[in-house]
């Protein structure tokens, strides 16, 4: 929801009507992905963050007891507890103690636990459970993120500048004691506010793309203070890349103290306003 108000526009204009057209689409993807983020087992129902150890242990709102060893996870369901992967029975086959393969790093699986789901990660090199209840407070208090009303002016055109070969590029995390390492294949060069300016770009989710965390002068102001994230369109024959930072977005760290989100690198501290995309949410809002 723009936190900012317009006049209306003259649509026999042809710039009025680009500017138009620029806005229905980013209201559409807004909208679009706060469902996917207001998901009943997205991260908003996360209840609790576990960190699991050598010793055996039970874990507030999972079923079973958890230990990990040698980069094996166990963990033993008594009678009547059950955990489902895939639709199935961990126990179907009557053995109690499950042993689960080895979890890349920022991998994890899903389970069930009633209406519940448990997932099991790997972050920073240690692994984790969370829990994430369709009834968690934060998610059903769940108000929608502010956001700058959309601006071309922060659709800005780029250049995708390939490394040599990618650089393993270290971060810190919200959590404290853990970093993240990533490969940052390349970086991205583009100029606004008549500056020009560098991010480092790591691989995205979809192939082809790329993905920047970054600060600006808006951190800890009207945007969130730690991190933004933005997806960036693969680059054409000509490395040429469009910034749409209109579609920059909180990480779930900006919602919820139960997240690992990794913190941008030092060059990505952008010395400009990037006026454009999510705000700090309302629940953090309420914190200050």
């Amino acid at each position: 929801m723009p936190t900012s108000t317009h006049t209306e526009p003259d649509l026999d204009r042809p710039d009025q009507q680009d500017a138009a057209a620029f806005a229905a689409a980013w209201e559409q993807w807004h909208a679009a992905h706060e469902r996917r983020r207001a998901d009943p087992h997205g991260f908003l129902a996360v209840t609790h963050l576990h960190w699991l150890g050598a010793e055996p242990s039970r874990l507030e709102g999972v079923p079973g007891i958890w230990s990990v060893q040698d980069d094996a996870v166990t963990v033993v369901l008594e009678a009547g507890e059950s955990l489902l992967r895939d639709g199935r029975e961990l126990t179907a086959d009557g053995v109690t103690a499950v042993v689960f393969d080895p979890i890349a790093e920022r991998e994890g699986i899903i389970l069930t636990a009633g209406p519940a789901v448990v997932e099991l990660a790997k972050r920073g090199g240690e692994y984790i459970v969370r829990p994430r209840h369709p009834e968690n407070p934060l998610l059903n208090e769940y108000r929608g993120t502010p956001a700058y009303a959309p601006d071309q002016r922060f659709a800005v055109e780029g250049v995708y500048v390939p490394f040599e070969s990618p650089r393993p590029t270290t971060v810190g995390a919200a959590v404290e004691g853990i970093v993240h390492v990533y490969e940052a294949p390349g970086e991205i060069r583009f100029e606004l506010d008549g500056r020009n300016l560098t991010l480092t770009a790591f691989n995205g989710h979809a192939p082809g793309t790329l993905s920047v965390l970054f600060t600006d002068a808006t951190s800890g102001k009207t945007t969130y203070a730690a991190n933004r994230s933005l997806t960036v369109g693969a680059p054409d024959a000509d490395g040429r890349v469009t910034l749409d930072f209109n579609r920059a977005v909180n990480l779930p760290c900006a919602y919820t103290d139960l997240a690992t989100c990794p913190l941008p690198p030092a060059e990505n501290r952008l010395p400009v306003a990037i006026e454009a995309g999510e705000q700090i949410p309302h629940e953090r809002q309420a914190g200050q």
